[in-house]
């Protein structure tokens, strides 16, 4: 399976002592010590000074001032103001996860990814209702199957679910063959 974002920048962050000869927290010390803040100036300062590649100097400005993370459910942050969307995205993973062991659940801020070997669908929560947003090839929209749009240009189409009761065969059928093209 791919490396997922996440893993690849945890990995550069890993490997900064071997790349540049110190560790994230020693750069930190060092930009602290020079006095700058803005991202171009320790930019600037890691590749001109230090001879850091534009890479790893992006990550290290970016994480200059960066906080510790937290350790929050990042599931229950995304549905955070959501609880009607919450009890939905519940009901729908329990039916999702018996598709394969091998769905990955990657939550990112403001919807949850499911993947196989790629992107097959997107939860993202609403006021009323959670929108499913799936990535089905050559299949016709219906009025519930309705085309992307504007809603992610990475999905071919959307279904909108206002509750649990609007979990179907028809919904499930759609994810499962997503799940099988991923």
């Amino acid at each position: 399976m791919p490396i997922r974002p996440e893993e690849a920048l945890a990995n550069m962050i890993d490997s900064l002592p071997a790349k540049t000869g110190k560790s994230l927290d020693e750069w930190r010390a060092l930009i602290s010590a020079k006095g700058i803040q803005k991202h171009g100036e320790i930019m600037a300062f890691l590749k001109g000074e230090h001879g850091i590649s534009h890479g790893f100097a992006n990550q290290i400005a970016l994480r200059s001032k960066a906080e510790e993370p937290t350790h929050e459910d990042p599931i229950q942050a995304v549905f955070a103001k959501r609880p009607v969307a919450k009890e939905i995205y519940d009901a729908l993973m329990a039916r999702v996860q018996e598709f394969g062991d091998d769905v990955d659940v990657a939550p990112k801020k403001g919807y949850v990814s499911l993947r196989r070997s790629k992107q097959f669908a997107i939860m993202q929560p609403a006021a009323d209702r959670l929108d499913v947003g799936i990535n089905l090839k050559g299949v016709c929209s219906t009025e519930r199957l309705e085309p992307s749009g504007s809603f992610n240009a990475m999905l071919s189409n959307r279904v909108r679910v206002k509750s649990a009761a609007e979990i179907d065969s028809e919904l499930l059928s759609w994810l499962k063959q997503a799940y099988e093209q991923s």
